[in-house]
């Protein structure tokens, strides 16, 4: 799709140095691809802010001691 839109110069200057006239619209499509999967990872971070309970887990008491649990019970860990 063909869309319009307005940068200033200073921008359009250095977009043309780093990928010349040729390569604008590909780097503009990737820059705003990796801009909306930022948006989204951060509005799923957000949205999972406080649903986790903080207290109450096994690991409360001992971390290490969890830890050293978790890793011994994993058979595929060497040594």
């Amino acid at each position: 799709m063909r869309m319009h839109i307005t940068l200033d110069a200073a921008l359009v200057d250095e977009l043309d140095r780093r990928v010349g006239p040729r390569g604008r619209s590909p780097f503009i499509a990737a820059a705003v691809r990796e801009a909306l999967d930022n948006t989204r990872r951060w509005e799923l971070i957000e949205s999972a802010l406080g649903t986790v309970d903080g207290s109450g887990h096994d690991w409360d008491e001992d971390p290490a001691e969890w830890v050293r649990r978790q890793r011994n019970a994993d058979s595929s860990r060497v040594g």
